[in-house]
């Protein structure tokens, strides 16, 4: 495998960062300064280093997107999230790890880790997806109680979810296991109340980066693809 390929594996660098980290001295093989991006190396059995800390060599990408409103959560068409990737959103196989509305923002996962975004989702692993919502108008105790208890919304019954409102009941968070379209739009309706926005704020161990703008993303740390993992295998399967 060439080497700059190898670098630019798990979406810390691109292919031409890098290139020129390469021709720069910052990446070494089996101790060696490296200086040829298309020098051959073996993942696994070369140790390879960038700026003397270890390289993990990973066959799959995962970005943690903070998404604005006005994009939809798609592969194709226009104004995708993928597109906020620019050239890392060229890898082939990127998608979206779940969906958020158009006119919701927030945390979005990004991989083309097929197996484990199967598990993340499935309603086995119960994965808890945290939003924050404001609403009008203001929540009852009689419709924080139902979504609390699990809310009937026709084609099917949400699962209780955990709720925490302002003191004005005008916003707050919930955190639901499911994945249903409109759920927590749905799920404050049918309680009396209408989501005004809606902000995703954590997907299972994985918290929104404060540091991340609208429409800015990040290579997921190794600590995080890990907790990811862990959050997948809940029920003893491993992806």
């Amino acid at each position: 495998m060439r080497l700059d390929k190898l670098i630019a594996s798990n979406g810390a660098f691109s292919r031409r960062q890098a290139a020129d980290a390469i021709r720069r001295g910052r990446v070494a093989v089996n101790g060696e300064p490296a200086v040829k991006p298309d020098a051959a190396v073996t993942p696994g059995a070369d140790r390879i280093t960038v700026d003397g800390e270890p390289f993990l060599y990973s066959p799959n990408v995962y970005y943690m997107l903070n998404k604005p409103a006005g994009y939809v959560s798609s592969t194709e068409g226009r104004d995708t999230v993928i597109a906020l990737l620019g050239e890392d959103g060229k890898r082939p196989g990127l998608f979206p790890c779940g969906r958020l509305d158009i006119d919701t923002v927030g945390l979005l996962l990004i991989t083309d880790d097929g197996p484990l975004s199967h598990l993340l989702l499935s309603p086995r692993r119960h994965v808890e997806k945290e939003y924050f919502f404001t609403c009008s108008p203001a929540l009852t105790d009689e419709g924080i109680k139902m979504i609390e208890n699990g809310v009937d919304l026709g084609d099917f019954t949400a699962k209780p979810a955990r709720i925490a409102p302002s003191r004005d009941r005008l916003s707050g968070t919930v955190a639901v296991t499911e994945g249903k379209y409109h759920q927590v739009k749905r799920m404050l309706s049918r309680a009396g109340s209408e989501v005004t926005t809606l902000k995703r704020v954590r997907f299972g161990p994985l918290s929104l980066d404060p540091d991340l703008a609208p429409g800015e993303y990040r290579p997921l740390t190794e600590d995080e693809i890990s907790a990811l993992r862990r959050a997948a295998d809940k029920e003893g399967i491993k992806p």
